[in-house]
C-alpha cells in the first residue's frame, strides 16, 4: 500500500558557485562536457563544506507511559489457577533523531514539529562535535515547522535563506545530512514539483517536490539551491517500502520564516481569518462556462460566514475570487494559505468577478477562530482531567496500528489524573468527545469547552486491540 511517512533526517542542501575555467580545461584536451561537469562537482563540494558547519544533528528523549497489556499478569502459580497480581507497566524512554540547521549566529535552530514537538530533552551536535542541551521556543503542527534554540559564547555558523516563491521545476537541490545515523551524507537533485498540497502531512502545505535523496534522519534538515541558499525544510517522503522512493517533501523557506518569526516573537502562530468556505475541487473550464467566466481561474465562494471579516467586505456565495494583492489565486489550498499566513488587522485588496463583471473589494483579516479560544479551553479542562492530545499523523498512525482521520492521539497522561485513574495511556486514541467524533486538536477544544459547563466528559477511547467508554469527571 502506497503511503506518506513523516521522516527524521537531516537534509541539507548544498550548492555553490562555478570556479574552474572551461576554456582552461578545453586547452589542456578535455572535452567541454566533461570541463563543464568537473566545475560543477567541485561547486557541489565547495558549497557543502560552507553549509554543513551550520546543519545539526538533532537527538530527542522522552518517556512513555506503556498501556497495561491485556490479560499480563504477574503471577507464579498461574498453572493452579490461582489469580496473580497484576503487573505494574514500566515507563519507557524512546529515542528519536533528526535534523536543524542554525539560522542566527546567537543560536535559533529551525527543524520540524515531528522531531522535537514533545521531547523532554533536546540535544544538538555540530559538525565539530560539540553537544549542546537545546531549548524548545516553539512549534506549530498546523504548518510542521519548529523553532529551538541553543546557548554559545560565540558567533555561530549559519545558512541564508533564500526565496522559495520563485523557484521552477529542473533546479537544483541538495540535501546534506544523517540518513539512518550517517553524518554529513550528500544527495542531489532538482526541484520535481512545487505548490504540492493534499498530501495530508500537515494541516497547511504548500510543499516542494524533490527527488534528491530523503531518507529517515534528514527531516529538520535544509534543501539548498545552487546558490547555497535554504529553500526549504525536508520534511517527509513518499514510499511503499519506509525508505527513499524518489519522492521527497520540504515546507517551503518563505512559510517557515514567517512561522519562525511568530514563534520567536510570541511562543505560538496566530493566522488570518477570511470567513468563506470555498467550493469542492478547483474551478474547471465547465464550471467557469456556468458563471460566465472566460477561463478556468480563481476560487470558488460556496458560503460566507455570518459577521466574518468576508461578510463585512461584500463577499457573496457565488463569487469568484481572482486575485489577492494583485497577485493571482492558483487554487483553493494555495489561497487559503495565504490568508493564513496575512497578518490579522491587515487591509487587503481582492478582486472577486460576480454577475459578469469584476471589482475590487477590500477586507481586513481577522483572526481564525479557535487558535485561541480553543486552544484555552482545550487546556484548561485538558488540565483538569490529565489527558495532553495531538493530533494524528501519518508517521503516529504507522507506529501505533491506527487509520488516518480516525482521532486523536493522547500524548501525555498525568499521574493520579482522571484520565490516569480511567486507565487512558499515551498512545491511546480518542474517537468521540460525548458521542460525537473528533478528528483534530480543534474539535477535541471545542467539545472539551462544552463539557466545562457540566463538570463530567464522556469519551470513546481506543488501543490497538479494542476500545471503550470512559466517564471523567472534574470540577
Amino acid at each position: 500500500m502506497k503511503r506518506i511517512i513523516a521522516i527524521l533526517t537531516m537534509g541539507i542542501v548544498v550548492t555553490g558557485v562555478l570556479s574552474t575555467d572551461a576554456a582552461a580545461a578545453t586547452a589542456m584536451g578535455e572535452d567541454d562536457g566533461i570541463a563543464l561537469l568537473k566545475q560543477t562537482s567541485r561547486a557541489f563540494s565547495r558549497v557543502a563544506k560552507r553549509a554543513m558547519p551550520a546543519v545539526v544533528f538533532i537527538t530527542v528523549e522522552k518517556t512513555i507511559q506503556p498501556e497495561q497489556a491485556e490479560g499480563e499478569y504477574n503471577d507464579p502459580f498461574g498453572f493452579f489457577g490461582i489469580p496473580g497480581h497484576r503487573r505494574q507497566p514500566r515507563a519507557q524512554r524512546m529515542m528519536g533523531q533528526g535534523s536543524g540547521f542554525i539560522i542566527t549566529k546567537d543560536g535559533y535552530i529551525l527543524t520540524n514539529n515531528h522531531v522535537v514537538g514533545d521531547a523532554d530533552k533536546i540535544t544538538v551536535k555540530l559538525k565539530d562535535g560539540r553537544e549542546f542541551e537545546a531549548s524548545r521556543i516553539g512549534s506549530d503542527p498546523k504548518s510542521e515547522v519548529a523553532v529551538i534554540k541553543i546557548d554559545c559564547k560565540e558567533d555561530l555558523p549559519v545558512l541564508e535563506p533564500g526565496e522559495s516563491a520563485s523557484l521552477e521545476i529542473g533546479e537544483w537541490a541538495i540535501a546534506v545530512g544523517n540518513p539512518f545515523g550517517l553524518s554529513e551524507t550528500l544527495t542531489v537533485g532538482v526541484v520535481s514539483a512545487v505548490g504540492r498540497n493534499d498530501i495530508g502531512i500537515a494541516e497547511y502545505e504548500d510543499f516542494i517536490q524533490t527527488d534528491a535523496a530523503i531518507n529517515p534522519g534528514n527531516s529538520g534538515g535544509p534543501l539548498l539551491n545552487i546558490d547555497g541558499k535554504v529553500i526549504g525544510i525536508n520534511t517527509a517522503i513518499f514510499s511503499q517500502s519506509g525508505g527513499y522512493m524518489g519522492i521527497g517533501f520540504a515546507i517551503p523557506i518563505d512559510l517557515a520564516i514567517v512561522i519562525k518569526n511568530q514563534l520567536v516573537t510570541y511562543g505560538r502562530v496566530t493566522r488570518g481569518f477570511l470567513g468563506v468556505q470555498l467550493n469542492r475541487g478547483e474551478m474547471d473550464e465547465a464550471m467557469a462556462e456556468s458563471f460566465g467566466l472566460k477561463d478556468a481561474k480563481g476560487v470558488l465562494v460556496a458560503a460566507v460566514v455570518e459577521e466574518s471579516p468576508a461578510e463585512r467586505a461584500g463577499l457573496k456565495a457565488g463569487d469568484i475570487i481572482l486575485e489577492m494583492e494583485s497577485r493571482a489565486v492558483e487554487g483553493s489550498s494555495a489561497f487559503r494559505n495565504r490568508i493564513a499566513l496575512t497578518e490579522p488587522g491587515k487591509e487587503i485588496p481582492l478582486t472577486v468577478f460576480r454577475d459578469g463583471e469584476t471589482l475590487t473589494l477590500t477586507v481586513t483579516i481577522g483572526v481564525l477562530p479557535g487558535d485561541e479560544e480553543v486552544q484555552k479551553q482545550a487546556v484548561e479542562v485538558a488540565q483538569k482531567i490529565g489527558l495532553t492530545v495531538r493530533e494524528l499523523t501519518p508517521e503516529l498512525a504507522s507506529r501505533f496500528g491506527y487509520e488516518m482521520d480516525e482521532g486523536i492521539i493522547v500524548a501525555e497522561v498525568e499521574p493520579d489524573s482522571a484520565a490516569a485513574q480511567a486507565e487512558i495511556r499515551p498512545g491511546h486514541l480518542i474517537l468521540s468527545v460525548d458521542r460525537a467524533p473528533v478528528t483534530t486538536v480543534e474539535e477535541f477544544g471545542k467539545a472539551l469547552g462544552e463539557a466545562a459547563e457540566r463538570g463530567r466528559v464522556l469519551l470513546r477511547i481506543k488501543s490497538r486491540r479494542y476500545s471503550w467508554y470512559a466517564l471523567l469527571r472534574f470540577e
